[in-house]
């Protein structure tokens, strides 16, 4: 074929690749491809073992069952990108009241797993109502925030925002899921942040907050039994396993002291094993499927293909794999902040910031949990570890920001 003819081709698919760009982040989604692809992969390697000695038949392994949820998730994140992000806004403030309604179900009627009721059980899946709180969170706040700026100035209207987070914050509490809580903080804080809420007044409130963790912290620690503040017997226990305190009390009898030092071990022993892979992944790691924790068990196969998949990731591809899955994160984030920026209203802007929220908290705190940065919490790293509410959840916060993207301005 002459090079004259090719020409009007080159320039065919040239427009074709523009317009396909112009409606669609491409780059996000792509990251996102690759989070998924480590996903299977990892959740793969991480129940392997497991599911070879049960003999788990292929079509029925978690790997798999990971990626019909991805496909869902897909489906779910199109009809959200298609329709505009506006209409979706005028439904926010009864999908929060839906949510707060599901979070008091759950309290009754959920099922408990890991001494937690987190969980409605519907027979072949398990729903959590707590993950898309947070979807429904952002969706109001933004709602709510989408006011003239001179209004954010009222008292009123800013502890309205914080009564909106503290709701269903004391709720996943109760249940309790220390990690999905803490998650609606940065994300309401970076939303009012970016709406012009008065800087004072934020930083009044996380001075406050600060204070009173570090009360809570020293009580924990440090005060005797009885003057101790109220708190969950696991909850003390992981404070006491973070900052490395000994269970047993000076006055404790040598058999109380073995016995407290026993369960200690107990409670430190996924930290303690999560290190041990992260430390033992060296520069390149071990390979996929050679990892050594997570196949002999030693990292619990309960935690190692959720909370705790980014140590298998670690032991098994090393720093450059943990280097590799961060800056994809980072991608995806800097993908929403900058889908922000170009924004045709301030409801798009407060959503794409919202969902860059959601995604630097879940990752910051389950990779900091993972190397003893932060407390055990249950909470999981978006689209890699297993979980169809977890994946759905990371899905639809994506269809809000590729929906943004595609009503943004146009000049």
């Amino acid at each position: 074929m002459p090079f004259e003819k090719l020409l009007p081709l080159n320039s065919m698919l040239e427009h074709k690749l523009n317009k396909i760009t112009n409606k669609a982040d491409i780059v996000q989604l792509f990251a996102v491809l690759i989070l998924m692809i480590i996903g299977v992969m990892f959740i793969a390697s991480a129940k392997e073992a497991e599911e070879l000695a049960r003999q788990v038949p292929w079509y029925n392994r978690c790997f798999t069952r990971q990626i019909v949820w991805y496909c869902i998730g897909f489906g779910v994140a199109t009809f959200i990108y298609l329709l505009d992000y506006n209409i979706l806004a005028r439904w926010a403030l009864l999908g929060y009241w839906m949510m707060i309604l599901l979070l008091l179900c759950v309290l009754v009627f959920g099922s408990v797993r890991f001494g937690a009721r987190r969980w409605f059980d519907l027979g072949p899946i398990q729903f959590q109502p707590s993950e898309f709180a947070k979807i429904a969170l952002i969706f109001l706040l933004a709602h709510y925030l989408s006011r003239p700026k001179d209004e954010l100035n009222r008292p009123d209207v800013f502890w309205k925002c914080i009564g909106l987070i503290v709701l269903p914050f004391i709720l996943i509490m109760k249940e309790p899921d220390l990690g999905s809580a803490l998650v609606l903080w940065p994300i309401g804080l970076a939303m009012m942040l970016a709406a012009g809420a008065p800087a004072k007044q934020i930083f009044k409130l996380l001075v406050g907050g600060t204070v009173l963790i570090s009360i809570i912290i020293i009580d924990v620690l440090f005060a005797p039994p009885k003057w101790q503040i109220k708190l969950e017997d696991y909850q003390k226990r992981r404070l006491m396993v973070y900052f490395g305190k000994n269970y047993a009390s000076p006055d404790a009898t040598p058999e109380e002291r073995r016995q407290l030092q026993k369960l200690q071990l107990d409670d430190s022993y996924n930290i303690r094993q999560a290190l041990i892979s992260v430390g033992s992944g060296g520069l390149t790691g071990k390979g996929w499927k050679k990892g050594t924790q997570s196949s002999l068990g030693y990292l619990p196969r309960a935690v190692a293909h959720n909370d705790f998949i980014f140590s298998v990731i670690a032991e098994e591809k090393g720093f450059l794999g943990s280097v590799l899955l961060i800056t994809t994160y980072l991608v995806v984030i800097f993908c929403c902040l900058r889908i922000a920026g170009q924004a045709r209203d301030r409801l798009g802007k407060l959503l794409a910031v919202g969902v860059a929220a959601l995604f630097f908290s879940h990752v910051f705190i389950n990779i900091g949990m993972n190397i003893r940065m932060m407390p055990v919490t249950g909470i999981p790293l978006p689209f890699v570890s297993y979980g169809g509410s977890s994946v759905l959840s990371s899905w639809i916060a994506i269809g809000i920001a590729q929906s943004v993207y595609l009503h943004r301005r146009s000049y």
